[in-house]
C-alpha cells in the first residue's frame, strides 16, 4: 500500500464515532425492502462492504414515521417494531464485520405521488400548496405539520440510537423535503418559514437542534446538504464562500457534527479562485468534519446512467482524490455506483488491485450483490 493510499485507510475519530477507514458508503436507493422492512439479503448487502474495509456505512434513505415521508416503492422505513427489528439485524451483522453504520433518515416531501405505499391516499407535502385540476397534490405545511415532521425525525433519531446504530445522517439534499425549504423556488412562504435564506434554512434549523435534544450531545449527527437538486441540476443555493458560510453556521451551531456534501463530480471547484471542492469549502468554514462525495472510482459520472443505457462505467484512478485527502481538503470519502457494483472496491483498492476492480453499469441495480 502506497502512503497515498495509506490515508484513505487511516482510521478516523470523532467523538464516541471511531472508524477504521476513511471509506464512506454512499447513501444509494436499493428498493429490495418489501413493506418497508430490511430482509436478510439487506443484511448481507451491507456487511459485505463492511467487511471489505468500507469505515462508515451510511444506508439508503429510510422514511421517518410521518404519512408523506414515502415517494417509492419498496423504500426501508425507520419505524415500527418490524423495520426496526430488520435494521438491528444490519447493525449488529456490520458491527461484527468491523464496520460502522448510520441510517439516512429521509422525508421526500412535494414529489411523492399519491398512490405511493405505506398511505396510497395521502398526497405530498411540502413548502407550498400546489393545486392540478381543482385537486391538492401537494398540502402546503401548516406550522403544526413542520413540527408533526420534526418530531418524526427527532424520534427515528432516538430509535436509531436504541438499536445500536453509531449516529444517524439527514437528508438535506437533493430537492427533498427539507432542500425544498432551502430553495427560494419551492418556498415561497410569507411566515417565519419563508422569505431570506435564514428563515428558508429554519425548518432545518429545528430539526437537527430536535434531533440533537433527542439523542444527547454526544450522539453524532450528519447533515448531507448539495447544491444541485434532481429537478435542476444546474442550480445553486449559494453562489460565494460568504453565502455558503452564513448557510452553514446555524445549522453547526444547531448540532451538526460532520457535513457530507454532495457535488456530481468531487474534483469540481466550488467557487472560482480556488480549487477547494464545497467540501474543502465546508470544512474551511465550519471547522467541522467533511465527507466528498460524487463519482468517486469511476471514469463517468453519475446522471450518465440515470436512464436506460448500456454505458458501463469503468474504474479510474483516484490519485487526485488522494492527494486531496492529504493535504487535509476534507476528512471521508463517500463511495457510491462503485461499492454497488463492487462490494470489495475498499479491500481491492487498498490491496492496489485497481485492474480486479468491477465496472459499474445499469445491471448492478437490478440485484443486491
Amino acid at each position: 500500500m502506497t502512503a497515498a493510499v495509506n490515508a484513505l485507510f487511516q482510521p478516523f475519530q470523532l467523538g464516541s464515532l471511531q472508524l477504521p477507514s476513511r471509506v464512506v458508503m454512499a447513501p444509494m436507493t436499493r428498493s429490495f425492502s418489501p413493506n418497508g422492512v430490511p430482509t436478510a439479503d439487506v443484511v448481507e448487502y451491507y456487511r459485505r462492504r463492511a467487511a471489505s474495509g468500507v469505515g462508515l456505512i451510511v444506508t439508503e434513505g429510510t422514511t421517518v414515521n410521518h404519512p408523506a415521508a414515502n415517494g417509492y416503492a419498496h423504500v426501508p422505513r425507520f419505524y415500527g417494531e418490524d423495520a426496526l427489528a430488520g435494521w438491528k439485524k444490519v447493525v449488529d451483522a456490520v458491527h461484527a464485520a468491523g464496520g460502522k453504520i448510520v441510517p439516512q433518515l429521509w422525508h421526500v416531501g412535494n414529489v411523492r405521488r399519491q398512490g405511493t405505499e405505506p398511505q396510497p391516499e395521502v398526497p405530498a407535502y411540502g413548502p407550498m400548496e400546489k393545486r392540478k385540476d381543482d385537486q391538492v397534490v401537494v398540502h402546503g405545511m401548516t406550522r403544526q405539520d413542520i413540527q408533526d415532521v420534526i418530531a418524526a425525525f427527532a424520534q427515528a433519531a432516538r430509535d436509531a440510537k436504541a438499536i445500536g446504530m453509531d449516529g444517524v445522517e439527514i437528508h438535506g439534499a437533493h430537492g427533498y423535503l427539507i432542500d425544498q425549504f432551502f430553495w427560494e423556488g419551492s418556498n415561497q412562504r410569507t411566515d417565519e418559514y419563508g422569505g431570506s435564506l435564514a428563515n428558508r434554512s429554519r425548518f432545518a434549523v429545528e430539526l437537527v437542534a430536535a434531533v440533537r435534544a433527542a439523542v444527547g450531545p454526544d450522539y453524532p449527527i450528519i447533515l448531507r446538504f448539495s447544491q444541485w437538486k434532481q429537478q435542476d441540476y444546474t442550480a445553486r443555493l449559494v453562489t460565494t464562500p460568504e453565502q455558503l458560510s452564513e448557510f452553514l453556521a446555524p445549522l453547526s451551531a444547531a448540532g451538526v457534527d460532520i457535513f457530507h456534501c454532495s457535488t456530481r463530480r468531487f474534483w469540481e471547484p466550488e467557487f472560482e479562485g480556488s480549487e477547494l471542492n464545497l467540501a474543502g469549502w465546508t470544512r474551511q468554514l465550519t471547522s467541522k468534519p467533511t465527507i466528498t462525495v460524487g463519482s468517486v472510482g469511476l471514469d463517468g459520472e453519475f446522471l450518465q446512467f440515470m436512464v436506460k443505457t448500456d454505458k458501463v462505467a469503468q474504474p479510474a484512478n483516484i490519485e487526485g482524490l488522494l492527494e486531496r485527502l492529504n493535504r487535509q481538503e476534507f476528512d471521508l470519502v463517500a463511495v457510491g455506483r462503485a461499492l454497488i457494483c463492487d462490494p470489495d472496491w475498499a479491500l481491492k483498492v487498498r490491496e492496489g488491485r485497481m485492474q480486479e476492480i468491477l465496472p459499474f453499469s445499469r445491471e448492478a441495480l437490478k440485484t443486491l450483490a
